[in-house]
């Protein structure tokens, strides 16, 4: 078998794992078949001059920092991913992590949380490690008139640059919120 097919069987077995055991834990793969550390840290750009190089970080950790949200004007122009920014939807932008993963956001001062979808570059600003789309930013308390919140943002899915999905810092948290018991209830964090 070629190396090609090595990965691409263990990619398979990797899902099957996954879908058969949930998200409470990632699936083994050998050391021969996980990605080159260096395709890790690609480095990633939105392409304007004025963006900043930044490493992408695939490790699936909790990082602390401050949200804001996207400005009205951003509504319908085209965000990293190709698609259109609504403001009305889950998107959000991360400048170090990898597009298309999904992470929970919570606002420390409030205790709710929302999950989003990273598809866009920013924020540009220090100690900004996300924006929100504004229905999300309302969702979790962060308002117009106090525009930025302490947040923890806890990776769910990471991808990753072999097509693999990595499970991060909050996947637990997804298991245990789709194993709880339907008491109609919701609870302070959203879930």
């Amino acid at each position: 078998m070629t190396n090609n097919s090595l990965r691409g069987a263990a990619v398979l077995v990797a899902l099957a794992a996954v879908a058969h055991l949930g998200f409470a834990s990632e699936p083994a793969v050998p050391d021969a078949l996980k990605p080159n550390t260096t395709l890790q840290m690609a480095w990633q750009s939105d392409g304007s001059p004025d963006a900043k190089k930044t490493a992408l970080d695939r490790s699936g950790a909790k990082r602390f920092g401050k949200a804001s949200f996207y400005a009205n004007f951003f509504a319908g122009r085209k965000m990293a991913d190709g698609r259109v920014m609504d403001p009305q939807t889950n998107n959000a932008a991360s400048r170090t992590l990898p597009l298309g993963t999904t992470a929970k956001v919570t606002n420390l001062e409030t205790g709710k949380s929302a999950v989003v979808t990273i598809q866009d570059r920013g924020p540009y600003v220090d100690g900004r490690i996300v924006d929100l789309s504004p229905a999300t930013a309302r969702q979790i308390g962060i308002t117009e008139r106090k525009g930025i919140a302490k947040v923890e943002v806890a990776p769910i899915a990471v991808p990753m640059p072999d097509g693999r999905i990595k499970l991060g810092a909050a996947a637990l948290d997804m298991q245990l919120a789709i194993n709880m018991p339907n008491t109609g209830k919701v609870g302070r964090s959203g879930w």
